[in-house]
């Protein structure tokens, strides 16, 4: 290895207070934040990126997709380029570090190279991805980026079709702009990127960084248990086809046959739309929104097959009507060797605890994974939490793991 890198270290000042300024943004009473893909928050946040980028004497782009980008031209004319990154979106009032650690990180990374006069065999490039966690379209900027966007991605989009168009809409994009957002896989070196774990695995074993080895593929569907409105009051309880006895049933049911037929492999019903939702009306229709998610295809298919076969039974059993809607897929990925043995390089040279370990969460990392050489290091998270305030990860870990990046990025560009 050349030495000559080790003694390179982030700004850690300049890190925290970028990542301290972005968590302003959308932040919530309680210490997290709410930042939706391509809401007024997200978009705010975005601009503070581009913003940030031109102050550090970066190109700022902005693709088809809305995936933002700082670009540092450190190699040759015409060569790859290594894109390091993650996503600013967030779920519903979750925490500051999910996604955005990871972008705060790939600037930092960018402004460090360019400050040293660095010349590199490779670009790079720090990117914010559109729609990481799905509001709309699961992974929406990574596929995109990837070439892997297909118009079925976009046919049912969570929330609907009316305010995907209007948030496209206030961002700049179109539907059709989605689709030219594809990059050249010969342009694109690898991609690297930095996140919390989100799980207590680090912690508990008492290391300071996880080199993932692979990510879950996810599927995800809506469901309609379809029955009868009636009187709640005057209508007796076996002459109704109340279409929440179904989707009551079903999600108890799922998470049964999962953890009987499926070990290691995890269901969720995470949000009931009732219809007409009332106190006094028995319910017409109940929309469940299912997701599941398994480190194999195959598996990916059987669970399919199995969940689907359970709803049509608890529909049967309570005589309601069902419909089923694909939303999407995602497939589970394996991250690429080389990228795992720079980041353990790098981990060994700042001299970090380190283990391997797979991701039971979704990332950029498994979409980009389909063209280049991808890989991931995560970092210890506090109590395990995250995709809510509660999510904390200490600050030296969050230093660890942006100089994991920097070296990580180093080895594979030089």
């Amino acid at each position: 290895m050349d030495q000559s890198i080790s003694p390179l270290r982030i700004n850690s000042e300049r890190f925290r207070t970028n990542l301290e300024t972005l968590a302003a943004i959308g932040a919530t009473p309680d210490g997290g934040v709410h930042r939706p893909a391509l809401s007024e928050a997200h978009l705010q946040a975005r601009r503070w990126f581009l913003d940030q980028a031109r102050q550090a004497g970066l190109d700022a782009r902005v693709d088809g997709a809305g995936n933002h980008s700082a670009v540092l031209r450190c190699g040759p004319a015409g060569g790859a380029t290594l894109l390091l990154g993650s996503h600013l979106d967030s779920v519903p009032y979750g925490g500051r570090f999910d996604g955005a650690l990871g972008v705060v990180a790939a600037l930092e990374v960018l402004q460090v190279v360019k400050e040293q006069g660095l010349w590199l065999k490779a670009h790079l490039e720090a990117v914010d991805f559109t729609d990481e966690e799905g509001h709309f379209v699961n992974f929406l900027g990574s596929l995109a980026l990837s070439g892997r966007l297909e118009p079925e991605h976009v046919r049912n989009p969570r929330g609907g079709r009316d305010r995907f168009q209007q948030a496209l809409g206030r961002a700049g994009l179109s539907a059709s702009s989605l689709f030219s957002a594809g990059r050249d896989p010969a342009a694109v070196a690898g991609y690297l990127e930095l996140h919390i774990e989100q799980g207590a695995r680090l912690v508990e074993a008492d290391m300071q960084m996880g080199v993932v080895t692979g990510i879950v593929g996810i599927r995800s569907f809506k469901i309609r248990f379809i029955g009868r409105a009636d009187h709640a009051g005057t209508t007796p309880m076996g002459r109704r086809l109340d279409a929440a006895q179904g989707a009551g049933a079903f999600t108890l049911a799922a998470r049964e046959r999962v953890m009987r037929d499926f070990p290691g492999c995890v269901v969720n019903v995470g949000n009931m739309e009732f219809e007409p939702g009332a106190f006094n009306v028995v319910p017409q229709t109940v929309t469940v929104a299912l997701e599941f998610r398994a480190d194999d295809d195959d598996e990916l298919d059987e669970m399919e097959a199995s969940l689907l076969q359970q709803a049509s039974i608890e529909a049967q059993r309570f005589g309601l009507g069902l419909e089923t809607a694909f939303l999407d897929s995602t497939p589970p990925a394996r991250m690429n060797d080389t990228v795992r043995d720079a980041f353990a390089q790098a981990s060994k040279l700042l001299g970090l605890r380190h283990t391997f370990l797979p991701s039971g969460a979704g990332h950029d990392a498994q979409c980009l994974a389909q063209i280049c050489p991808a890989g991931m290091i995560f970092v210890p998270s506090v109590g395990g939490f995250s995709h809510s305030a509660k999510e904390f990860t200490e600050w030296e870990d969050c230093v660890n793991g942006a100089n994991a990046l920097l070296h990580a990025a180093l080895i594979l560009a030089r």
